[in-house]
């Protein structure tokens, strides 16, 4: 991101643009605390370094506009979240397209064959979680184990069927049906019906 130099700027008065440049660093602090994001986790998900977002956050460093893109992304927040001007009121709802919605965390199922997913936008940002839907295709699957991570994870089918094994154990998962169950030991799932299995997730972080 380009700024004016403040050093060239000969009056005594403070820029338009300052206040709105060192509220990102709290803005994004807030939105990763809310979700319950470490910053190593935060990371991963939007491909730049933590020790980047923590100089962020901490207002050491203004990023570029590439840097915030990817944060913001990965934050699931339009930018204008970010760089708005901080009088303006906050929208009562938030309405997101289909087409605009974020793709799926890039932790939830890394090596996972064979399924669409997307990430659901959640109206109240104070909602410590993910949440994704995902369709998962005949003979997709996890591709392996999901590593671990902090937390729980609530899984709801509502079309077709997915097996899902946690800790040393098979749930066949129905439509109409739930599970729970800690994400903070590796488990793997997948499709070994004929049709595919329509599902949402969300992970639970605290």
């Amino acid at each position: 991101m380009t700024l004016p130099d403040p050093q060239s700027d000969s009056s005594e008065a403070t820029p338009d643009w300052e206040p709105i440049v060192r509220a990102i660093g709290p803005k994004v602090h807030e939105v990763r605390q809310e979700q319950g994001l470490s910053l190593q986790q935060l990371a991963a998900r939007a491909n730049v370094s933590a020790a980047a977002i923590h100089k962020v956050e901490r207002g050491d460093m203004v990023p570029t506009i590439t840097t915030l893109l990817k944060i913001v992304g990965a934050l699931g927040r339009p930018i204008s979240h970010f760089v708005d001007d901080a009088d303006r009121p906050a929208p009562v709802a938030v309405h997101v397209r289909a087409a605009g919605r974020p793709p799926a965390p890039r932790d939830w199922a890394p090596e996972a064959r064979g399924v669409t997913s997307v990430s659901l936008s959640l109206p109240e940002e104070r909602l410590r979680s993910d949440a994704v839907q995902a369709v998962i295709e005949p003979g997709g699957s996890s591709g392996g184990l999901v590593a671990a991570r902090e937390g729980k994870q609530l899984l709801l089918v509502l079309g077709g069927t997915l097996t899902v094994e946690v800790a040393g154990k098979q749930h066949v998962v129905q439509p109409g049906d739930t599970l729970t169950h800690p994400t903070d030991c590796p488990y793997s799932w997948h499709n070994a019906g004929d049709e595919p299995a329509v599902t949402l997730w969300w992970q639970l972080n605290g």
